[in-house]
């Protein structure tokens, strides 16, 4: 059962399953089903799960300002749909309340903060070191809903990992699972912020959590001052189109010349906000396999990621985060690590069998990197 459901049976009643009444779901009936439903989230994987409500109000107001001064760059879809991103009973008619959960991802001792020091390594954000985490997460909420199912009968429910118009972090912070800090990522005291999210919007009235209604960041700015291309334009304001998640994800073209150098080795993501994050101290590694680096990821030697051939990408990125950057632009971000390198023989040798490439963005950021090479003397 998926969307569907909404159809089948959210017309027929009023926020009540069919095979119970309204009096089986008084108060009481509802704690105890919201208690239950963190249990079994745990039980399922995640480490923490929240009841919010759907007062997004304070955090649309900050979306449309963040839009209108055109932070989000290439990403458009940030300002479709109109309002159903901070309104998801416009999104999911019917919703009465959206479960919130988190999910650690740390992968173990990957030592991948060593590797921004080893400019002929590859660094891959933690978070895609391993396989695609959509696909797990969704699994587990859509197993969470058939446990509420079976606990009440049918009922509506939508879940979403990171794949519609949904504020996910505002959501989290209403559901008691952290604050918003000054990355921008949602921050726990006993988790850091190395975790997804995933919701599960219901039509139950379930009662909610406090919102986390004070932040913790206090005087601390290591975030703001770490970033390598300087993309907080302040606290809590991120311009993502100098972010170098975006800059090696989201962005389709060519990587702005100023901020090639600055991005070093960080050829998918970037972490440096968390890793100088004081709270990360307290994240926990994952106990998911699926989390774990796949392919050597988390010690490669960016000549060889280079090397590659666009049947091997495939193959080696089935199933991973990489695959959303696609083979070109894989290799676009490659080739600017490789600029930033040493001039060592498998480094210039790796950008000049590349030269040719059919693609004019690679052949473009090849030949900036041998300029870049030459100008030290090393090509």
């Amino acid at each position: 059962m998926g969307s569907d459901v909404w159809q089948n049976y959210t017309h027929l009643r009023s926020g009540f399953p069919l095979n119970m009444s309204p009096s089986t779901l008084d108060h009481t009936a509802l704690a105890t089903l919201a208690q239950s439903i963190k249990d079994w989230g745990r039980e399922l994987g995640f480490q923490q799960v929240g009841i919010a409500g759907l007062d997004l109000a304070e955090h649309e107001a900050h979306l449309q300002r963040w839009l209108a001064a055109g932070y989000q760059g290439e990403m458009d879809y940030m300002a479709a749909h109109g309002s159903k991103r901070s309104h998801p009973e416009q999104l999911v008619p019917g919703t009465l309340r959206v479960v919130s959960l988190r999910m650690d991802y740390l992968p173990g001792d990957t030592q991948m903060a060593q590797r921004l020091s080893e400019p002929e390594k590859a660094y891959v954000s933690r978070y895609a070191l391993g396989r695609d985490y959509h696909k797990l997460i969704r699994k587990r909420l859509q197993q969470l809903a058939e446990r509420i199912q079976q606990h009440i009968g049918p009922f509506g429910y939508r879940a979403f990992v990171d794949s519609a118009p949904v504020l996910e972090k505002a959501i989290a912070e209403q559901a008691g699972l952290g604050w918003i800090g000054k990355n921008t990522l949602v921050l726990n005291r006993q988790a850091g912020s190395y975790f997804f999210l995933g919701e599960l919007f219901v039509d139950i009235p379930l009662p909610v959590d406090a919102p986390h209604a004070s932040e913790h960041c206090g005087r601390c700015t290591a975030c703001l001052d770490i970033c390598p291309t300087a993309a907080f334009v302040g606290p809590y304001l991120l311009d993502a189109r100098r972010c170098i998640s975006y800059l090696t994800i989201e962005l389709k073209g060519s990587i702005p010349e100023e901020l090639r150098a600055p991005i070093g080795n960080r050829v998918f993501g970037c972490d440096d906000c968390q890793l100088v994050c004081p709270w990360n101290r307290f994240a926990r590694p994952t106990e998911q396999g699926d989390f774990q680096p796949r392919h050597s990821l988390d010690n490669a030697e960016l000549a060889a990621l280079f090397r590659w051939s666009e049947e091997e990408f495939l193959s080696r990125t089935e199933g991973s985060p990489l695959r959303r950057a696609g083979y070109e632009r894989w290799l676009r971000n490659l080739a600017v690590g490789l600029g930033n390198a040493p001039s060592s023989i498998p480094v210039l040798e790796a950008l000049k069998a590349r030269r040719e490439h059919p693609s004019a963005l690679v052949r473009e950021h090849v030949e900036w990197a041998l300029a870049r090479h030459a100008k030290r003397g090393g090509a």
